[in-house]
């Protein structure tokens, strides 16, 4: 077996695209796989996450979408990353057991959130059991405490991680304490995890304390952008990284102030790609038109942004 590549850089949050009937769309996703590359120049994907509605989906659809990605981006993705969490534990491990028959390049957990009284050793306990089912697959653990409401710092996790999990990689670090990613940077002096940061509008405070990459939505349309964010800082022109960093943060300061999720993500890509995302699925309603016009007339006027590749 070749060794694996070391997953840094940008990684796209995948966005799941939907008919009007609120079925997959599985027709575009060769078209989103080319995208990606030769618009955004983004070759890693992180599919079935909050982003592609992953939790939202059937096992089957997650099972049939991973399919997908991993198909359409054969010698053309450099990772196809593919999230196997789920509240019910036979369910993440039958997805990571599928994901490794598929021959994905990774596989990420989320913590299960509906029973939350979860201490370090149940949560870790629970992950070793998914892992196992994909012992040969690079592990990944997705913090997301936003949304799970599970806190127990990432830092304390990574105490022992390897020996219980031989198969970890690295972490999705989506949330914005920053003293616990950087005590998580410390750990990882010696650069044997990958830590990737989720929050797009915090990439170069996260780069500064030792990120290795990151995942997130505005990677499908401000890839190129982020792109050179990530080269200014690795040169040391942090002048420039900060300028490509504020013009990221003008945008999704304006949309965040609409109120922005998964809805408006998939308008926003609709919008800037061109391919078709949809509706997303209930319980979440569609981006109001009133917004995808403010979005129109904002995406424009950072086409008169220098540090803005639109």
């Amino acid at each position: 077996m070749a060794p694996q590549k070391k997953l840094q850089g940008l990684v796209a949050a995948t966005i799941t695209p939907m008919t009007q009937d609120g079925e997959i769309n599985f027709s575009v996703i060769g078209q989103y796989v080319d995208y990606l590359i030769n618009e955004q120049g983004v070759k890693n994907v992180f599919v079935n996450g909050t982003t592609g509605e992953g939790l939202s989906l059937s096992i089957q659809e997650r099972k049939q979408l991973a399919e997908e990605w991993v198909a359409q981006g054969k010698d053309k993705l450099d990772h196809v990353i593919v999230h196997v969490g789920a509240l019910s534990l036979p369910e993440s491990k039958g997805l990571a057991r599928h994901a490794a028959d598929i021959g994905v390049d990774g596989i990420a957990v989320i913590a299960p959130s509906f029973f939350k009284s979860v201490n370090k050793d149940g949560l870790v306990a629970f992950l070793r059991e998914v892992a196992s089912q994909a012992p040969g697959i690079p592990f990944y653990y997705y913090h997301i405490p936003r949304l799970t409401d599970i806190k127990i710092c990432v830092n304390e996790l990574l105490d022992g991680m390897i020996e219980h999990i031989p198969s970890f990689k690295g972490v999705k670090f989506s949330d914005t304490d920053l003293l616990d990613f950087g005590q998580c940077a410390k750990k990882n002096d010696k650069g044997q995890f990958s830590l990737l940061y989720g929050v797009d509008e915090q990439l170069l405070s996260a780069l500064v304390m030792g990120a290795t990459g990151a995942v997130g939505s505005t990677y499908n349309y401000f890839g190129k952008t982020n792109n050179l964010l990530l080269e200014a800082f690795a040169s040391g022109d942090l002048n420039s990284a900060q300028k490509y960093q504020f013009c990221v943060q003008d945008f999704l300061y304006f949309v965040i102030a609409q109120g922005f999720g998964v809805p408006q993500i998939k308008a926003v890509m609709s919008l800037v790609s061109g391919i078709p995302m949809g509706p997303p699925r209930l319980p979440l309603s569609s981006a109001s038109e009133e917004f995808v016009l403010k979005v129109k007339a904002k995406l424009e006027s950072l086409k008169n942004c220098p540090y803005t590749l639109l």
